[in-house]
């Protein structure tokens, strides 16, 4: 968690006059004591009014809030639209991401945008997710953010089955199928993969990145500037 997020959360936990210790905070947000001790003294000093010290715990004085977050309503439109659906066809750990992420923005945007929100009629229902299958975008979601190896029974769309270790590079979603890209070690190439394919799914070492093997280099192998789709060229850029 970001510093900025965990300070954010330390005030949300102590909204309402509720009273916390630092070994709570600690525990909640998985982190030491020293640095939830460092981190009120922060917030402290930036002018919340947190009353407390340490060994008797804290507490937020009543009517303070956060400053509202200004956002138009197809803005809100577009936040809610989106939290529903990864909800919906999401991994467990986004799923809840999306839900606590919408419950940080409903706390600090007026009451208008709030209501606005609550009556938006776009849902989203994942039928076919079945919970292994989002408990495998967790894993595939965490091993591409720490960069590290993937090893899993795999089935094709003959029926044949192999082992796979692979290198994976990102994710997509097409509407009811998640596949992810990766560097396949057993093929000596990129290769993309259904997620509800696999079997057997486990997180391997860290690798490093290597030339000719990364997502840029999967990006450019077909189309080396982009052109053919101007979403590939703007996503290029951004690596």
């Amino acid at each position: 968690m970001r510093r900025a997020d965990r300070l954010f959360e330390i005030v949300q936990l102590m909204r309402g006059g509720r009273k916390v210790t630092a070994r709570g905070l600690a525990e909640r947000l998985e982190v030491s004591d020293r640095t939830v001790y460092r981190d009120i003294a922060d917030l402290m000093a930036t002018g919340v009014p947190i009353e407390g010290e340490a060994g008797f715990g804290y507490v937020l004085q009543e009517g303070y809030d956060l400053p509202p977050l200004m956002f138009t309503r197809a803005e809100i439109a577009a936040l809610v639209a989106g939290a529903r659906l990864v909800r919906a066809w999401g991994g467990l750990e986004m799923a809840r991401g999306a839900e606590e992420a919408m419950a940080k923005i409903d706390a600090v945007i007026d009451d208008d945008l709030r209501a606005r929100g609550r009556r938006l009629q776009v849902h989203a229902f994942g039928i076919d997710m079945a919970p292994e299958i989002r408990a495998a975008l967790d894993v595939i979601e965490a091993a591409v953010e720490s960069s590290e190896t993937l090893s899993f029974d795999y089935r094709d769309g003959a029926g044949a089955e192999t082992r796979r270790v692979v290198r994976p590079l990102g994710m997509w979603f097409w509407g009811r199928v998640w596949t992810f890209v990766a560097w396949c070690e057993l093929r000596e190439d990129f290769r993309m993969f259904r997620v509800d394919r696999m079997g057997a799914l486990a997180r391997g070492a860290r690798y490093k990145p290597v030339k000719g093997q990364t997502l840029r280099d999967f990006y450019q192998r077909d189309d080396p500037r982009g052109e053919a789709c101007p979403e590939l060229a703007a996503t290029l850029r951004q690596l």
